[in-house]
């Protein structure tokens, strides 16, 4: 399990990643806004804990906005000092998933924790009949796509190669791959089909929309995802 434990205070933050690699997770800390954002926004996590007030000028709440503006589901357990009412109600209707009090015993923190994986990974808590990358989902039982309010329509092959690049999000997948489980090539047939359905496929997936979702390796191949790699060509 991966955790992202976003906190200012070197203390709480060493108490916090100490104690869930101690119980066996996987634990990556950020000490300020920007930097947690960046982490929560550019990598998967199974849980997020975060403190409400962070230097850096975003705030714990705005980064809980921001993913769910961009559609990510993500368990968010915020731990905060702020612990009147209005506060707990203010984090819980801003996104979070559950909000913690300081000072806390680590013991609680952890049970916290488990609960909401628990709730994730029970049957029924996720529809395993929906893709989505950000916005952008896709029904497997109804074929329906749709980016934010926007229905998408597709042809079966356009339909068939955003279902792969979605099940891979943020994988980068090649040429070889693509023709393999797309086009049931397993040869280069050394003609531009991938360019040209690419092309075609980010016309109507991310035309028009702030946040683009497919990108271009050159000389690579193609990664789906919120943000694109360090070198990505917009054109297919």
């Amino acid at each position: 399990m991966r955790c992202l434990v976003i906190e200012d205070e070197a203390e709480t933050s060493n108490y916090i990643c100490k104690g869930l690699r101690e119980a066996g997770y996987m634990v990556t800390a950020a000490a300020t806004g920007p930097d947690g954002l960046d982490y929560a926004t550019s990598e998967e996590w199974d849980i997020i804990i975060l403190d409400r007030m962070l230097p850096g000028r975003i705030d714990g709440l705005s980064i809980v906005d921001k993913l769910r503006a961009l559609g990510k589901q993500t368990p968010v357990i915020i731990v905060s000092a702020l612990t009147t009412i209005d506060a707990r109600v203010t984090g819980l209707r801003g996104g979070a998933d559950d909000y913690l009090s300081k000072p806390f015993a680590f013991s609680e923190l952890l049970a916290r924790v488990e609960a909401l994986l628990r709730r994730r990974s029970a049957p029924g808590a996720a529809d395993s009949t929906q893709l989505q990358v950000a916005d952008l989902r896709l029904d497997l039982r109804t074929l329906r796509v749709t980016r934010g309010n926007k229905v998408i329509t597709l042809q079966p092959r356009e339909y068939r190669l955003l279902e792969y690049l979605m099940r891979n999000e943020n994988q980068v997948v090649t040429r070889t791959m693509l023709l393999e489980s797309v086009w049931d090539y397993h040869f280069d047939p050394q003609t531009n089909v991938i360019d040209v359905q690419i092309s075609r496929l980010r016309a109507k997936v991310d035309k028009d929309f702030p946040v683009m979702l497919i990108h271009t390796l050159r000389g690579v191949g193609y990664r789906m995802g919120v943000t694109p790699p360090d070198e990505v060509g917009q054109g297919a």
